[in-house]
């Protein structure tokens, strides 16, 4: 099982392809490719899978990526709980929830520059209000991206001086 692939045009990082990924509106899951935004993601899930995944009894009759006890996927209210669990030990607020990492994902895609549109689709939201909602960028990246427009701005208005002389 090679679940990461690495791509040169993601700057090394991977792509974990999904079997049963979140599915459109009134339908089935679906297929997706989700790309490793860290490059030490490809490292953690390879090392996962060299070495973590075979020692559970049930690894070699499944093939999913994180087999349950019984054999079957890892399911939703079992990493619910999990993450439940995880959150209480570490002392977060219980609003935060397992799909709150598919908000940092979105979130992780667009400050690091990748494409809207593109982000959109992967996700795959129908509109680009709903990736909207789901982007929370940081301050600190909404002051980084006013400063390149605002900087881009001067430089035209600067390099060319007779722009504004009748």
């Amino acid at each position: 099982m090679a679940p990461t692939r690495t791509l040169r045009e993601f700057d090394g990082n991977g792509v974990l392809d999904v079997r049963w990924a979140k599915a459109t509106k009134g339908g089935t899951p679906r297929r997706r490719s989700v790309l490793t935004v860290f490059p030490w993601v490809t490292e953690v899930i390879d090392e996962w899978v060299g070495t973590f995944r075979a020692q559970s009894d049930t690894a070699p009759r499944s093939s999913a990526l994180w087999p349950s006890e019984r054999g079957a996927r890892v399911g939703p209210d079992a990493l619910g709980r999990g993450f439940a669990s995880w959150r209480t030990e570490v002392g977060l607020p219980s609003e935060i929830g397992p799909h709150c990492r598919r908000h940092s994902y979105v979130t992780h895609l667009i400050e690091d520059g990748y494409d809207p549109l593109s982000v959109q689709q992967r996700v795959g939201h129908t509109h680009a209000s709903i990736t909207s909602i789901y982007t929370s960028v940081s301050a600190d990246f909404r002051t980084r991206s006013l400063r390149k427009v605002l900087n881009a701005s001067i430089a035209a208005a600067l390099s060319d001086p007779q722009k504004d002389r009748p």
